[in-house]
């Protein structure tokens, strides 16, 4: 059996032989200085590493010692470095802490208490590669590179991987932040659309004036500031895909356009006479009722059904069931490597309130909340405090009777004030019978 490989950073020789010879369950690989340990993590790929700060060319101090603990955690930010000192114990130990050390011992060693630290941080190492593989197993980058694990996107994802190989149009509903843009570049890829072109435009970002332009294009001299003649986005996706998202902000004028280009598959620069037949698909999205915009006359009833010959509606991330969490937890790893190393992954409360939260802002807002809190973070687990989120209430209230008790107080509390305080009249409104409400008034101590 392989055994786990554990780098010693120590410059003193004997030192360096005895803790080889006292740590015989592991391959021992000592290096004595910054370059020999940048070179040996880069050699055995060592998940656990012993330092000592006092390094040559500073062995008196803890500058050496110090650079070399933030090479490694720049070259390998899983990696558990013990820290080691003898100079200003306490400070030492507290800035190492702070630089992304996982642990700090006091020299001179004491071999066992040493080797007990080593066998939590490999333990500890263990734990935390288990926990990544069953969240990737879990739910993985699915359907257009999202990562989802509930069942309701899972339904999105299998509607879409139904509609990738026709050639229909498809119209993604959804709150902002959902991730529309992401599922339909997963749409093109998995169609036989996929070695051409994915063209997105945002038709909200960009003003009425120029949308045409941008749309269909326009020939050398068109209007003022036409210096040559520019392919539109239509044109640019000729055999991909065009993505139109926030399609509901396309002026009426222009969705007239929009609809001949649909129906006959033949575009017209702006200044030109020239019918240009593009082949492309149409992929769209909005954050917009469409059917209310239809109804208001806001947008062409007949454009609508030709875009819409698919409709997919995406869950806002507070109606996915689990979600949310693992989304965290991907956020805290990405956003931990590069901008906060010594974050290793979210503490009981921010799971809680993470899971708690409705997120009307979507995977946007939560991405944003992580990356702040991964900065702010004092500790090695992001908070609740940390992602400014309050810390929902106790976890009985997951309790299944408990929970349905608070449901049947409310609808109860409900039914007789809309009754106005009438037996009878709540319970028909609960559909049950009096003899069955006044046995619930009984149970759960409430007075009409």
């Amino acid at each position: 059996m392989t055994r786990p490989v554990l780098l010693m950073v120590e410059d003193d020789a004997g030192l360096a032989r005895q803790l080889r010879w006292a740590y015989e369950d592991y391959e021992v690989v000592i290096a004595a200085d910054r370059a020999a340990a940048i070179d040996a993590v880069r050699l055995h790929e060592p998940v656990v590493v012993t330092l000592d700060l006092g390094l040559p060319p500073d062995p008196d101090g803890t500058t050496e010692g110090f650079a070399t603990l933030h090479a490694i955690r720049a070259m390998a930010p899983a990696t558990k470095v013990i820290v080691a000192s003898g100079h200003g114990a306490r400070a030492s130990a507290r800035a190492a802490i702070a630089d992304g050390a996982w642990d700090f011992y006091q020299k001179p060693i004491d071999i066992d208490a040493l080797g007990l630290i080593v066998a939590r941080a490999f333990h500890v190492h263990a734990l935390e590669a288990e926990n990544r593989r069953l969240a990737a197993g879990a739910g993985g980058a699915g359907f257009g590179g999202l990562l989802y694990a509930s069942p309701e996107m899972a339904a999105v994802a299998r509607t879409l991987e139904r509609v990738a190989p026709a050639d229909v149009s498809v119209m993604l509903l959804g709150a902002s932040g959902t991730g529309k843009e992401l599922l339909a570049r997963g749409l093109h890829n998995a169609s036989p659309r996929a070695r051409g072109r994915f063209v997105a435009i945002n038709c909200a970002a960009i003003p009425e004036t120029l949308l045409e332009s941008e749309l269909f294009g326009h020939e050398k001299g068109a209007f003022t500031g036409a210096v040559k003649t520019t392919e539109g986005k239509i044109e640019q996706a000729a055999g991909g895909t065009l993505f139109l998202d926030e399609i509901g902000d396309v002026p009426l004028a222009l969705q007239v356009k929009l609809l001949r280009f649909l129906q006959e598959r033949v575009i017209e620069r702006i200044g030109g006479r020239r019918s240009i037949a593009v082949d492309t698909r149409i992929v769209c999205a909005t954050h917009q009722d469409v059917d209310a915009m239809v109804a208001d006359g806001r947008f062409r009833e007949d454009l609508y059904y030709r875009l819409a010959e698919i409709v997919v509606r995406i869950p806002a991330l507070g109606d996915r069931t689990g979600d949310a969490g693992l989304l965290a937890r991907h956020f805290v790893a990405r956003y931990a490597a590069t901008l906060n190393p010594a974050v290793t992954g979210l503490a009981a409360d921010a799971r809680a309130a993470v899971e708690a939260w409705r997120w009307p802002g979507n995977v946007r807002e939560l991405e944003n909340r992580v990356k702040r809190a991964v900065i702010m973070a004092d500790g090695k687990l992001v908070t609740a405090a940390d992602l400014d989120l309050a810390t929902p209430a106790d976890p009985a209230d997951l309790n299944l009777r408990a929970a349905r008790e608070g449901a049947d107080r409310r609808a109860i509390g409900r039914a007789l004030a809309r009754a106005d305080g009438n037996i009878s009249g709540a319970a028909r409104l609960l559909g049950i019978s009096r003899p069955t409400l006044y046995d619930l008034l009984k149970a759960y101590d409430l007075s009409p």
